[in-house]
């Protein structure tokens, strides 16, 4: 794998562990961290022997946000615009993604770096870890999902308080809130976020696309469009050969071999 200047990354048997690595800068995005990020997340997303991504910043801080150095040189709405598209498009490298992502939060994670752990498919927090969405105390609001994303995982109340406020919340909290999954020591965070992406990585890969998949487009539709969605995705499970291999298996009381197709 290329070396990254913004990125670290580790391959754990089946897993990728993807560091930010800008320690003089809390982690904050840049646009070279970014767009290493995109073409990170196509070249894991073009290999069949990873199959899950850890994303981390280290123990001390997961991500402090963009990098605010990057606003005043932007000149025009259409070039603000563009901005937060190019944001959006890079960090949403991780939800198209067809394996499991799982973000190992340590320290703070503000702004845009909650923002990244949204679009990452589970979220493990340090107990001491902070995890907010400042930039309403900038007069603005986090533009790189952080307002269709939290509704979406919280609800619409709980989002609005926590835009509204733009005050970071305790691990505790966002347990509490849905917004974490999980909540340990900092030194097993990473730990065990490896440990469940190589469990998700031993599960049959067609199926955990799948899962993924209609999960995140069902969500975009009402819930009668979501349930025919979902039937119809059946359709390809049921023709896959890991379906047909896992209940052979099954009734023939043998472990399956499953081939991610």
């Amino acid at each position: 794998m290329a070396p990254y200047e913004t990125l670290l990354v580790d391959e754990k048997e089946e897993v990728a562990v993807v560091t930010l690595n800008r320690p003089g800068k809390l982690n904050a995005l840049s646009l070279t961290l970014l767009s290493e990020l995109d073409m990170l997340m196509g070249e894991i997303d073009s290999r069949d022997d990873l199959k899950a991504v850890v994303v981390t910043g280290g123990l001390e801080v997961f991500c402090a946000g963009a990098d605010i150095s990057i606003f005043p040189g932007l000149g025009s709405p259409e070039e603000a615009y563009t901005f937060v598209q190019q944001i959006k498009r890079c960090l949403s490298s991780l939800r198209r993604l067809s394996k499991p992502s799982i973000a190992a939060i340590c320290g703070m994670a503000l702004g845009g770096g909650l923002e990244l752990s949204l679009y990452c498919d589970i979220r493990i927090s340090a107990i001491d870890s902070r995890l907010g969405l400042p930039e309403i105390n900038l007069g603005a609001f986090p533009a790189a999902g952080g307002t269709q994303l939290l509704p979406r995982l919280v609800g619409s109340s709980i989002a609005k308080e926590l835009l509204f406020r733009g005050e970071p919340i305790t691990a505790q909290e966002a347990l509490q809130i849905g917004l974490v999954n999980r909540v340990l020591p900092k030194e097993q965070v990473l730990p065990e976020a490896v440990k469940m992406a190589r469990d998700f990585a031993r599960k049959p890969a067609y199926a955990i696309r799948t899962i993924k998949r209609i999960v995140n487009t069902g969500l975009q539709m009402d819930i009668d469009r979501a349930l025919t969605y979902e039937s119809a995705s059946f359709l390809g499970i049921w023709s896959s050969h890991d379906f047909k291999e896992g209940y052979s298996a099954f009734l023939s009381k043998r472990k399956p071999e499953f081939r991610g197709r």
